[in-house]
């Protein structure tokens, strides 16, 4: 006898349809399973035995074959549990499956006693199903928020065994609508409590505004962290496709709450120094999403930045500019997506207080050389925002003065320059900007054309570095509304190249 149920794996952060073929025959009792299942579903055996016993049925003694299609694809995960268990109770003839139960996806891991345990890629597993024409998916009933997050698909939630051969029988569960929309999360850590810092509270701006990556140097203290934690607050909500990326991601990763549905949040990563190439950019051996791609549409911030390894900072070059990360083993060959910002702080020399008006610098010129060498030009090169930060006078920091915009508002001018920045008809970001488009959305004027001219001669900066400048440039352009890009917002963009850049 034999039973096919659908199910699903994932490879990256997509998901793809597999077909779960269960095969009675007489022989000596055996259970094997093809079709490049990795450890994790050839451990399936000893769960689906015991599950199906426990739940109050017979598991049939005789040769089983369980075979996963497409056989040329490794498979991966637990989650093949439900259907192969339904499976052996389908082909045993203990139960008969409707033909409603025909155009479904099972996903779920079983416990000993029967239970349906949560599993990870649901969402992007429920996506692969609604793409091949599939009606609905039967999960477990923690993902259920997930899956129902995948539009134009019926979502189903069970608990136990008992509940999913239920279903085959033709007493559906009560299914979870779509949700209309889910609400936005509170907000986060305010740039009201970030005291002076004018010039850097500038540049988080345009960052925000335009997509820029940024960099913040200055002596330990100064806020360069908090800054940094800011910035998500500042950019716009996710959109109805981007929460569905993200969450894609982070459900891959096992990383949504129990329950969970749509990540709402920009994410925001904060790695540390310590961390690897893999765990940056993503591999190992079994393909797993790195930093990159845990921070796309969001905010990746690395702290003490000379102190990351050499291989893990130039890692970043390819996701920095391509927006993904292409990532090759052995037996697989994965695309992930990674656009994010990028926010990196450092101190000004290894003891951190070069320059400090109040404390001396015990560094040599050899040591701060030696320190900043420990990144690269080309990776500098992808930074279009340089910004200073000094220590904070005792009357600002006791809150003499005017009151720090908070972060409503300062969100509110970033918005209203991302809109202006449509309305002149720009698809892209203005970090994205490049050729032609760039050209057409920054043309400048005759002063403007000579304070270009001498930034390249005094700063001796190359093509892409007068790209850069004007991006800036446009972007505090859109803050202002104002159409053409005028000399004073090339020079607010010029006053941002960092006189530490490589060239």
């Amino acid at each position: 006898m034999i039973a096919r149920f659908w199910s699903a794996a994932v490879s990256g952060i997509d998901g793809f349809l597999v077909a779960v073929e269960f095969d009675l025959a007489n022989g000596l009792p055996c259970f094997k399973t093809v079709g490049l299942p990795d450890g994790s579903v050839r451990e399936a055996r000893e769960r689906v035995v015991s599950a199906v016993r426990n739940a109050g049925f017979e598991f049939p003694g005789r040769r089983v074959t369980v075979n996963l299609s497409p056989a040329e694809t490794r498979k991966a995960g637990t989650h093949f549990d439900l259907p192969i268990a339904l499976g052996a109770l389908a082909a045993s003839e203990q139960v008969e499956a409707v033909s409603s139960a025909a155009d479904l996806c099972f996903l779920g891991e079983l416990a000993l006693d029967g239970a349906v345990r949560p599993v990870s890629g649901v969402l992007s597993m429920a996506a692969a199903a609604r793409r091949r024409g599939l009606r609905g998916v039967v999960v477990p009933r923690e993902n259920l928020r997930e899956a129902a997050a995948s539009p134009g698909l019926e979502a189903y939630g069970v608990s136990t065994l008992r509940e999913a051969v239920d279903l085959l029988r033709g007493a559906l569960p009560e299914r979870l609508p779509e949700p209309e929309e889910e609400p936005l999360p509170a907000g986060g850590e305010d740039l009201g409590d970030v005291r002076g810092q004018a010039l850097a509270r500038r540049a988080v701006e345009l960052a925000a505004a335009g997509g820029h990556n940024l960099l913040l140097i200055g002596p330990p203290g100064t806020g360069k962290s908090m800054l940094a934690r800011r910035l998500p607050g500042l950019l716009p909500p996710l959109g109805r496709e981007e929460a569905l990326e993200v969450t894609r991601v982070y459900s891959v990763c096992g990383r949504l709450p129990p329950g969970g549905g749509l990540v709402r949040a920009r994410p925001f990563r904060a790695p540390h120094h310590t961390t690897t190439p893999t765990a940056l950019v993503g591999g190992g051996a079994r393909c797993r999403p790195g930093e990159v791609t845990l921070a796309h549409r969001g905010v990746l911030f690395l702290d003490e930045w000379p102190e990351f390894g050499r291989e893990a900072l130039e890692s970043l070059r390819q996701p920095m500019e391509d927006r993904c990360v292409g990532v090759s083993r052995l037996r697989e060959s994965v695309l992930y997506p990674s656009d994010f910002t990028l926010v990196a702080a450092m101190n000004p020399c290894p003891c951190g207080y070069l320059g400090h008006p109040g404390r001396r610098c015990e560094c040599t010129e050899r040591d701060v050389r030696r320190y900043r060498g420990r990144v690269s030009g080309p990776l500098l090169d992808r930074v279009d925002l340089q910004a200073e930060l000094s220590p904070v006078p005792f009357a600002e920091w006791e809150g003499v003065g005017p009151v720090p915009e908070s972060t409503a508002e300062v969100r509110g001018r970033v918005l209203a320059a991302r809109a202006f920045a449509r309305g002149r008809g720009s698809r892209e970001l203005n970090a994205r900007l490049a050729g032609a488009d760039l050209r057409e959305a920054c043309r400048v004027d005759g002063d403007g054309r000579l304070l270009l001219e001498a930034a390249a001669r005094r700063s001796a900066l190359s093509p892409r570095g007068l790209d850069r400048l004007l991006r800036v440039a446009r972007t505090a352009a859109d803050l202002e509304g104002s159409g053409p890009v005028l000399r004073k917002h090339l020079a607010e963009a010029a006053s941002y190249l960092g006189k530490w850049r490589t060239l």
